[in-house]
């Protein structure tokens, strides 16, 4: 009885640390954000200025001296809106609405 007392505990904690790492990988949830007009299903994270320019002009990564002016808007409550900036990230959500305009080259 205290053998199998103890192969329960053994294999007990593999058992988790398996059922744990397969439930974070099932966690990465995608939303839908629209990006001038057009709708796109990123990550349920954060997304920087540079991707989500890149969504909108894909040649942006060969091109960083063209700038670009991003807004967005039906963000999260703390910020429903703002001003994405180079460099910067913002936290997306569900029809969260990005506007991008060429702003010439810096």
């Amino acid at each position: 009885m205290i053998h199998f007392l103890c192969t329960d505990i053994k294999y007990s904690p593999y058992k988790n640390k398996k059922m744990n790492s397969e439930s974070k990988n099932e966690k990465v949830k995608s939303v839908t954000i629209i990006v001038n007009a057009t709708p796109f299903t990123v990550e349920k994270d954060e997304i920087s200025y540079d991707h989500v320019v890149t969504l909108t002009f894909p040649d942006f990564p060969q091109h960083p001296e063209r700038t670009y002016s991003v807004t967005y808007t039906k963000g999260q409550g703390h910020k429903p809106e703002g001003i994405l900036s180079p460099g910067a990230v913002v936290k997306v959500k569900e029809g969260m609405n990005f506007k991008i305009k060429h702003t010439g080259q810096s």
